[in-house]
């Protein structure tokens, strides 16, 4: 990896790690010294490693600074120092000293510990859901906003906010009782969906794919199907979900990083071990009665993973999505339906259906009555490609839908 590219991907990797292991050291009330000492590592990276040239091991280079920044903060602040000293010593008498522990069993701890901290109920699930997308993903807040479909000066103070209530509340950074996890749980799940769908299908970097993100996602969900008291059926049937999207992911963008739509992928590309997993533990999860969300969609992607354009398949996909809208409707799910509808009913129906939506901000409605009214009505379905292109915000989308345009 280059240089330029690898301290990005390690920010991206290490800092949720780094920032995760300060703030269960030194308490929810120092979050924000937990960030910046982490942010503050990085930044010698940036400043030393074009100097002197990168570390043998970066990784270790970067925890023995976030190390030594910590120590020396605390030596720096007496007050906080004392504070912290006095935290460590009420909880282990027998040392004085703070430990800074980044070995890989104490990251994973700090890590399930504070995403269960972060979704505390006293702050509202918005908050909660941004506040764990910050500290325990290492999003942006440009980040944050796009995925929870809002602006920048909210999403701050909801933060600021969030962190004074915890603070208040004297939270914790711990793993929570039996009785408290199922309360938390699902805003702990709905955290870790949206960090992959931000990777899958990202508008804020403008990028096709981000594997990372997905693969962290789905190891942070793998590590609650390993805790015996968060392997619930929404957890595996979340994993088997996020196992069938990823299994077309070499798929999904060609050589030059363009994307590829389902119909044009190549199936001898996709990842039969992942579809395997995805089905057991598919299969786990409908073990008892309980039906999520993430059971219907991951459902949803089963069927999708099977190419083969018949009408079993569809008729599937079209009455798994009928039962998700009417357990959690949302517009996307929607208008993902009409395609399945066009596929059982025709292009007819589906445009009735589609048009009742009215999603005229989302450049995917247009790009999906383009689809539908090709060969039905080709001015309209040129019309509609248009209308997507102006909303676009990704070069990807638009380079998609340029090559329908020029069909015409």
């Amino acid at each position: 990896m280059e240089q330029q590219e690898l301290i990005p991907h390690l920010f991206r990797t290490e800092f949720r790690k780094i920032t995760a292991v300060l703030c269960k050291a030194f308490g929810i009330d120092n979050m924000e010294v937990a960030e910046d000492l982490a942010g503050e590592t990085f930044l010698s990276a940036l400043e030393n490693w074009p100097y002197k040239g990168v570390p043998k091991n970066p990784t270790a280079w970067l925890y023995m600074v976030a190390k030594n920044k910590a120590k020396n903060y605390m030596a720096r602040d007496h007050v906080f120092s004392d504070k912290i000293a006095g935290q460590v010593i009420a909880s282990a008498p027998e040392s004085a000293e703070i430990e800074i522990d980044l070995s890989d069993k104490n990251i994973t701890d700090s890590q399930l510990q504070m995403l269960f901290a972060v979704c505390h109920p006293s702050i509202s699930t918005e908050a909660q859901v941004g506040l764990a997308l910050r500290i325990l993903c290492g999003f942006g807040i440009d980040e944050i906003a796009n995925a929870l479909l809002s602006n920048k000066e909210t999403i701050n103070k909801r933060l600021f906010r969030a962190k004074e209530k915890l603070r208040i509340e004297k939270v914790k950074i711990e793993f929570p009782g039996e009785a408290e996890i199922g309360k938390r749980l699902d805003t702990v799940l709905t955290t870790l969906y949206l960090l992959f769908s931000e990777g899958y299908y990202s508008e804020s970097q403008d990028a096709v794919l981000r594997e990372d993100l997905c693969l962290e996602a789905m190891r942070l969900t793998y590590l609650l199907i390993e805790n015996e008291q968060t392997n619930q059926p929404n957890v595996n049937a979340l994993f088997a979900l996020m196992c069938f999207h990823t299994s077309r992911f070499e798929a999904r963008k060609t050589e030059n990083g363009e994307i590829v739509l389902y119909h044009d992928q190549d199936e001898s590309l996709w990842n039969y071990e992942l579809i395997a997993k995805g089905a057991y533990f598919l299969h786990r999860a409908s073990q008892e009665n309980e039906i999520s969300k993430y059971h219907l969609e991951a459902t949803i992607a089963y069927w999708n993973t099977q190419k083969a354009d018949t009408k079993e398949k569809w008729e599937n996909i079209l009455h798994f999505y009928n039962l998700l809208l009417q357990l959690e409707y949302s517009p996307i799910a929607a208008l993902n339906r009409t395609y399945a509808l066009s596929k059982v009913h025709g292009k007819q129906e589906a445009i009735v259906q589609a048009e009742k939506l009215q999603l005229t901000t989302n450049h995917f409605y247009y790009t999906l009555l383009g689809e539908l009214y090709t060969g039905v009505d080709d001015e309209k379905a040129l019309q509609n490609f248009q209308k997507a292109f102006e909303l676009a915000k990704t070069a990807a989308d638009k380079q998609t839908i340029q090559k329908k345009i020029k069909c015409f």
